[in-house]
């Protein structure tokens, strides 16, 4: 399975994230707002952003979001762990600006992703910080459902995890 494959819908093109994307990004990371539910809620300064950008880069599953109408960077997504043996994958790491919240815009991205995933594993997962309540929505409207509690995630206990199975999923 290609990590990083340049996937498009009638909204949104997300392209593998390169060193040149840091600017545009993190001109959209920079609002303080879209961190204050997150765990890591300094992460609109540049330091911890850059940190945070470049484990994306070497992840080698990260993605820029792009507005086609606009044709603006509006924000970033990651595939990561892909367990063959368990047939599961990661999406996560996602964050869009605060313009594009309420919209269609994060269900259009994760259809566009979970149709690619569900080419090649049964489950995808999502790691949900517990303080994140905005995603935890965002995750039920998608219909995913927590199947366990990890403390992966920044190594804070409790973060529910969500799973979406290929067997419930309705392609877009």
């Amino acid at each position: 399975m290609n990590l990083q494959p340049f996937l498009t819908n009638e909204l949104v093109s997300l392209k593998p994230l390169e060193e040149a994307d840091f600017e545009a990004l993190f001109t959209v990371a920079s609002d303080k707002l879209l961190w204050e539910q997150h765990p890591n809620n300094d992460r609109y300064k540049r330091e911890v952003f850059q940190d945070f950008f470049q484990k994306a880069i070497e992840s080698k599953g990260a993605f820029i979001i792009i507005d086609k109408v606009t044709n603006n960077i509006i924000g970033s997504s990651r595939f990561y762990d892909l367990d063959s043996n368990k047939s599961t994958l990661v999406i996560g790491f996602t964050f869009l600006a605060r313009s594009y919240w309420g919209t269609n815009y994060n269900s259009a991205i994760k259809k566009l992703m979970l149709d690619y995933a569900f080419q090649y594993v049964n489950a995808v997962h999502f790691h949900v910080a517990k303080s994140n309540f905005r995603s935890q929505k965002a995750m039920i409207k998608l219909g995913g459902k927590i199947i366990g509690y990890s403390t992966s995630n920044q190594g804070i206990e409790g973060n529910p995890i969500y799973e979406i199975k290929k067997s419930n999923w309705l392609p877009s």
